[in-house]
């Protein structure tokens, strides 16, 4: 991978994170124009998952420090900051355990092609365009099964092409969440998740039991400049996906997801 793939891949990244059309799938199309090969792929996108994380606690640093502060005050009860934890901790179980006994068998789809992608693109455009024009009764907050729903959209997400963020959000829009809390909810509810990937990938490529950045074919500069762009790219886009959640304008992503993925499946059962 060169420098400038990586600076591309790392802007696709970016922006493609926090918008609803797929960073695993842009990445996918990205990875096959370059020529780049499926472990390649992998390596590169965890780097640049991370930087989106940072991405993330940047924008929305008081969010973060105020679920801190509130994380370590007793009350007799759980207040708003602890409630809020503990959606976050539920809906991460879903996606916990499709790490943890399937992650074997979602690299292998990473790697089956372009054809999987143009599904879930697919997918990814009916769910938002489907969010869009349905009209469910307001709730005043996200609950705790609705977390865990959201949580189950966020661990289907892990296919490449099905968005992670415009899941999270169409299914609490479904469910009647305001789109207010919504999008604020999807960023932070994924930075656990990515951290632990990060964070057993690292330990792995110590044990041997994965290959290094090195070996997968991934230069120092350009592992850095993916990354960096990635991080600069992800918090203009994260902003900016806040203010469209809150106007009310994924439909036309879905449009964008369904125009995609109808050219990537047409264009792989015609080759």
């Amino acid at each position: 991978m060169s420098t400038l793939e990586a600076i591309i891949m790392g802007l696709i990244q970016g922006l493609t994170e926090y918008l609803p059309v797929s960073s695993s799938g842009h990445l996918a199309i990205a990875g096959t124009l370059f020529g780049l090969s499926g472990e390649d792929n992998l390596s590169f996108t965890i780097a640049v998952h991370v930087a989106t994380v940072l991405a993330t606690l940047v924008v929305l640093w008081r969010e973060v420090v105020w679920l801190f502060k509130g994380l370590f005050r007793w009350d007799g009860h759980l207040n708003e900051a602890q409630r809020y934890i503990l959606c976050i901790v539920v809906s991460m179980i879903p996606v916990g355990i499709v790490g943890l006994f399937f992650k074997d068998a979602v690299e292998e789809v990473f790697g089956s092609g372009l054809l999987v992608v143009g599904c879930c693109l697919l997918v990814t455009a009916a769910l938002l365009i489907f969010s869009y024009y349905a009209h469910p009764r307001q709730k005043s907050y996200i609950s705790v099964g609705d977390a865990f729903v959201i949580g189950l959209a966020q661990a289907a997400a892990v296919m490449p092409g099905l968005s992670r963020s415009g899941s999270t959000i169409a299914t609490g829009l479904l469910l009647g969440n305001k789109k207010e809390s919504l999008a604020q909810f999807s960023f932070l509810m994924v930075i656990p998740p990515i951290l632990g990937e990060a964070l057993l990938d690292i330990l792995k490529a110590f044990s041997g039991e994965a290959s290094s950045v090195a070996s997968a074919g991934i230069g120092f500069w350009p592992l850095v400049a993916g990354f960096v762009t990635a991080f600069v790219s992800g918090c203009l886009a994260c902003r900016w996906m806040i203010g469209i959640v809150r106007r009310g304008k994924l439909v036309w992503f879905g449009i964008y997801c369904a125009v995609v993925g109808a050219a990537l499946v047409t264009s792989q059962l015609i080759g």
